[in-house]
């Protein structure tokens, strides 16, 4: 059975309908490294590896660096 991800954030370009994540990869950091640059490009465009372990004590010490803006239709 596939990993099922949620998430809530709906202007993210892998977000789909149920809060439903669709990336290919998931890239989840804990908020020290909240603004480290991953090659901004998420999912598996690039791939992530960010060469080290962390610990956390709960999931609000985490941030997802997946998260990539929905492209705005005009």
């Amino acid at each position: 059975m596939p990993t099922i991800v949620k998430c809530s954030v709906a202007n993210c370009e892998y977000w789909s309908e149920g809060n439903n994540c669709t990336a290919d990869m998931i890239m989840v950091e804990i908020d020290p490294h909240a603004n480290a640059n991953f090659k901004e490009e998420f999912a598996g465009e690039y791939g992530h590896d960010s060469g080290h372990k962390d610990q956390a004590k709960s999931s609000s010490q985490t941030c997802c660096h997946t998260f990539k803006p929905k492209k705005q239709n005009k």
